[in-house]
């Protein structure tokens, strides 16, 4: 940035304080509140939820990316190196969610052997970049996943094959929330159910409960235990067994963290509308913050209503204790660094416009029954100078303003992703 754009950029968020301070928004309590919110940011964007498990392997279980825009990560090193030129263009202090298919391993390891040692090398890396790690077990891409089955399958073996490999993905999980001093999210999604009508909808779930009871029997205090539902998946378009209303009732019993994902219901059902109806009875959720088209398509989070919608749910409610934020999707068609830039910025920015909306009076307003004042206020709110406001929070964590971090990926893609094929 130079010295002039730097001065302009100073003169406009202090107009923009100004403007909000006259509405009874605080924009620097606002600063400070955002930059204590971390996002947990999927490594799968970087390599197509490939893992380094059998990088030759094919993607499965009703899991699809499309695309085959260059540069794609091929090893951990790789991954690594592109998601800390991610992690320079997003401002704040952020996560890594990692999947149990990116072990590190010179020999084979099948998915119930799998050990924290397989998983240093992410720690490690997690402790230098000063960022928190998330888990899950992979239950997918696998020859023991082929029919469609993990949790829930009639066949003893096979659901106790992947019974372990949770059972391990928590012991992992623990060690990571161990080393780093910061708890770690473990996920459970399976993909498991039927493409055509089935004729016992009960046994699966039957199956499925009693697998995770004897998965989350083991106390892991340095984990969060997640489950997460889906309505519908490929080869799963007429039944899942863990749905939403399957997960709901499990995550109320058990108390732990249900996950919600932006994709996983149907096209009019928002997550956002979920949020404040779970909390009464869960204790914790965990998001998966992603962007549906026409189905659960996974595509780059872009700042639509139903982002700010999300966002707006967790600050306006001050729940950000108890809502973990985490982003899934997974686009090809693009350069990967650049989606996962856009996807954290855009959802930070999601924050940051619920951090200065006028709460206080719009609840007053709705107490007092006056919805004409409450209306007015929230349409004003949307063309406050909000812009300044976010590009004071990159320049204060030393982060690109504006688009000036397409340039550093375009030359990152010169540099270096260009070289890997």
């Amino acid at each position: 940035m130079t010295e002039s754009t730097l001065t302009q950029a100073t003169t406009m968020y202090s107009q923009a304080k100004e403007l909000y301070a006259a509405s009874g928004v605080n924009t620097e309590a606002a600063l400070e509140r955002l930059a204590t919110i971390p996002i947990s940011i999927h490594c799968w964007q970087g390599d197509d939820v490939g893992g380094f498990e059998n990088p030759d392997g094919k993607l499965g279980s009703g899991l699809a990316v499309t695309g085959n825009y260059p540069g794609k990560a091929r090893t951990p090193d790789e991954l690594r190196q592109d998601l800390e030129k991610a992690l320079s263009l997003i401002p704040g202090s952020h996560r890594l969610n990692l999947h149990a298919i990116y072990l590190e391993s010179d020999t084979p390891v099948e998915r119930n052997e799998i050990e924290p040692k397989h998983f240093q090398g992410w720690i490690d890396w997690c402790k230098s970049q000063h960022i928190g790690l998330d888990f899950n077990p992979s239950c997918f891409s696998h020859p023991l996943a082929d029919n469609g089955l993990t949790l829930t399958s009639p066949d003893k073996g096979i659901r106790q094959f992947w019974i372990d490999h949770c059972k391990a993905s928590r012991v992992i999980a623990d060690e990571m929330g161990k080393q780093i001093g910061s708890k770690a999210v473990t996920n459970i999604w399976i993909p498991d159910g039927y493409k055509d009508t089935p004729a016992d909808r009960m046994a699966p779930r039957q199956r499925l409960k009693a697998a995770l009871d004897e998965i989350l029997a083991a106390p892991t205090p340095n984990n969060i235990d997640a489950v997460e539902s889906k309505l519908f998946g490929i080869g799963s378009e007429a039944y899942v067994a863990g749905s939403h209303e399957f997960y709901l009732g499990y995550a109320i019993e058990k108390q732990i963290a249900l996950c919600l994902d932006a994709g996983h219901f149907h096209p009019t059902e928002m997550i956002s509308e979920k949020i404040s109806a779970c909390l009464l009875y869960v204790p914790e959720l965990l998001l998966h913050v992603s962007r549906g088209v026409r189905w659960d398509s996974d595509h780059v989070v872009t700042l639509n209503d139903e982002l700010l919608a999300i966002t707006r749910e967790i600050v306006a409610n001050n729940i950000e204790d108890r809502v973990h934020v985490g982003l899934d999707f997974f686009d090809a068609s693009i350069n990967r660094v650049a989606a996962w830039t856009i996807g954290v910025r855009n959802t930070l920015r999601g924050l940051l416009t619920g951090l200065l909306e006028p709460t206080a009076q719009l609840r007053e307003a709705e107490l007092a029954g006056d919805y004409t004042s409450r209306l007015a206020l929230q349409e004003e709110a949307k063309t406050m100078p909000i812009g300044a406001v976010w590009d004071e929070f990159c320049r204060r964590h030393d982060s690109p303003v504006g688009s000036s971090w397409l340039g550093e990926v375009r030359n990152y893609e010169q540099s270096v992703l260009s070289q890997r094929d």
